[in-house]
């Protein structure tokens, strides 16, 4: 499996541009897949200059309904005619970062035919499952960021429930991308027990110290690579490897096969 990184905070050089975003593509021995379509166009211009044909992509996932994850959907929508995009039926529900700040995605795009509205969980194909979690007990609560959701015309704290997590098991490996990994991601490790974590830790506003290298010890603790990005925090990222000897950093423009 190879995947590479169309957009990200971070990047391998200046030929590549890079936002507060995350966009990956994913090339298995089956299918295209493209997880995620970052904050604006970048994922494509990227996309361009790797000699990546997005029109050809298969399938597309939306890991949740924030901006900086499918601020692009409307872009893809234009250059790929034929990919379904798997979206939670959560996702376009109005999301805020505090009550005025708007991060949720482009509602005039809802009624695309193209969407497939997951549940908690769902079958794209053979070896291929998205899951919510919605209903899993945590042995980590980390809180809603300050992020809230309108449900039912009221402003609450963001559940998350909008945010799903693509599973691909191929040659006996289970391979888990997670966007941001809202729900904590201690208890996405402890839910799936992958062998590869690729993602978004959301790390980034927690200071290194006594709690980061608590979780960080833990997240060693299984039997999992870890290829993070985005929201983890590059100093997060650095503090990390101190403890977390398969830990590593991806940034936009970098390919790596798993």
């Amino acid at each position: 499996m190879r995947i590479t990184v169309l957009a990200e905070n971070t990047s391998i050089g200046d030929d590549f541009g890079y936002e507060h975003g995350l966009s990956l593509y994913i090339e298995t021995d089956k299918q295209k897949i493209l997880f995620d379509m970052g904050q604006t166009e970048l994922f494509w211009e990227n996309a361009q200059k790797l000699g990546i044909d997005l029109s050809e992509t298969d399938i597309a996932v939306l890991s949740h309904g924030h901006y900086d994850h499918g601020g692009g959907l409307k872009k893809f929508l234009e250059i790929n005619h034929k990919a379904p995009v798997y979206i939670s039926r959560y996702a376009f529900e109005p999301h805020f970062n505090g009550k005025e700040k708007y991060i949720g995605l482009d509602i005039s795009l809802r009624d695309n035919a193209r969407f497939v509205f997951t549940e908690d969980s769902y079958e794209i194909g053979r070896g291929l499952m998205l899951y919510s979690c919605n209903d899993r007990p945590k042995i980590v609560d980390m809180g809603s960021f300050g992020l809230n959701s309108f449900v039912n015309d009221k402003l609450v704290c963001d559940d998350f429930r909008h945010e799903q997590y693509l599973l691909i098991e191929e040659e006996g490996r289970r391979i888990l991308f997670s966007g941001c990994s809202h729900k904590g991601v201690i208890n996405i490790a402890e839910w799936f027990a992958p062998h590869v974590l690729v993602g978004g830790f959301h790390f980034s506003k927690l200071p290194p110290g006594d709690v980061l290298e608590g979780y960080a010890r833990k997240l060693d603790s299984y039997d999992t690579d870890y290829y993070t990005c985005h929201c983890t925090g590059t100093e997060q990222l650095s503090f990390m490897k101190n403890f977390m000897g398969r830990l590593r950093g991806i940034s936009s423009g970098e390919s790596i096969v798993i």
